[in-house]
């Protein structure tokens, strides 16, 4: 497990790049663990179980080149991505995601970034008892 980064240092840190004049605003995602198995958050199939934890990977190079090619999306402006690992416990981060420039792009961006990011880069193993 790795240690989370601070929202108001990356914050800080974005209003101080070089793009921070064209943004209008920045908004962020943070992931967790949730107690709720995915099969009934997802499916609504209810077997009884609750998560513990979860066994978190992750591509770094396909997140990388994921989060560049949303620099090139119209309008966005500034992406910036953490992704935890290991084995993480319910109410752990899994991930931060922050996006800049106006509220219609950023937030198609960030939608579209964290989905392909969770559907086709990382490995979640859930701990369910």
């Amino acid at each position: 497990m790795k240690q989370s980064p601070s929202m108001d240092q990356w914050l800080a840190e974005a209003k101080a790049d070089e793009s921070a004049p064209r943004c209008g605003m920045y908004l962020a995602h943070n992931g967790t663990v949730r107690e709720l198995p995915k099969k009934l958050v997802r499916e609504g199939v209810d077997d009884g179980t609750k998560v513990t934890g979860m066994n978190f990977g992750y591509d770094a190079d396909a997140v990388e080149a994921a989060r560049l090619e949303a620099l090139t999306w119209p309008g966005i402006e500034y992406v910036r991505v953490w992704l935890n690992e290991g084995t993480l416990a319910v109410g752990d981060d899994i991930m931060y995601v922050l996006g800049g420039d106006i509220r219609p792009n950023v937030i198609d961006a960030l939608q579209k970034l964290v989905g392909r990011i969770k559907n086709e880069m990382v490995q979640e193993i859930e701990i369910a008892e």
